[in-house]
C-alpha cells in the first residue's frame, strides 16, 4: 500500500519509519492545503465614475414620493377589496338565513293548507248551501258563456261537479 500513489505523492509520518502504519496518502484523511487566494488590487476609479455610482445608489425625491403615492394606492385598494369582500360574505350569509327561513315558513304553509282542505268537507258544504241558504244550481239562461283573450288565463283549482 505504500508503493501505491495517490494524487501523485505521498508523505512518511513523523517516525520516518517503513511501516504501513505510519504511511498516509495525501487527501485520504487529512484535507488538502490550500492556499489563500490573493487579493487584487482594488482598481482606480475616476472622480466621475465614483459620482455616477453614488448618483445611481441613490433615489431622488421625487422617486421617493412616487414610490410612496403607490404604496398609498395599493394599501387603499386592499383595504377597499377587503372591505368589499366582508360585505359580500356577509350578504351571502344574510341571503342564507333567508333562505332558510323561507323553506320553513312554506313547510309551514303547506301544512295548514293540507290541515284545512283534510278538515274541510265539500258535501257537507253543499248541503248546507241547498238546504239551509236555499242556494240551487243555475238553470240554461243563467249561462254566459265568453271567449278569452290570448293573453289571458283562468286558474281552476277542482272541478266543478256537474248539476242534478
Amino acid at each position: 500500500m505504500a508503493d501505491v500513489k495517490r494524487n501523485g505523492h505521498y508523505n512518511r509520518g513523523a517516525s520516518q519509519s517503513y511501516g504501513m502504519k505510519d504511511v498516509y496518502v495525501d487527501g485520504n484523511t487529512v484535507r488538502r492545503v490550500q492556499a489563500l487566494p490573493q487579493k487584487a488590487p482594488k482598481p482606480t476609479v475616476s472622480r466621475a465614475a465614483r459620482k455616477n455610482r453614488e448618483r445611481a445608489q441613490s433615489m431622488s425625491k421625487v422617486f421617493v414620493v412616487f414610490l410612496a403615492i403607490a404604496c398609498a394606492a395599493v394599501l387603499f385598494t386592499c383595504v377597499r377589496f377587503l372591505q368589499l369582500k366582508s360585505r359580500i360574505t356577509g350578504s351571502i350569509q344574510t341571503i342564507a338565513e333567508l333562505e332558510s327561513e323561507y323553506s320553513q315558513l312554506k313547510a309551514d304553509n303547506d301544512a295548514y293548507e293540507s290541515q284545512l282542505n283534510a278538515s274541510m268537507d265539500l258535501e257537507q258544504v253543499k248541503k248546507t248551501a241547498m238546504e239551509r241558504l236555499g242556494m240551487k244550481y243555475p238553470t240554461e239562461n243563467q249561462i254566459l258563456t265568453y271567449q278569452l283573450d290570448k293573453g289571458s288565463y283562468v286558474r281552476q283549482y277542482q272541478e266543478v261537479p256537474e248539476a242534478e
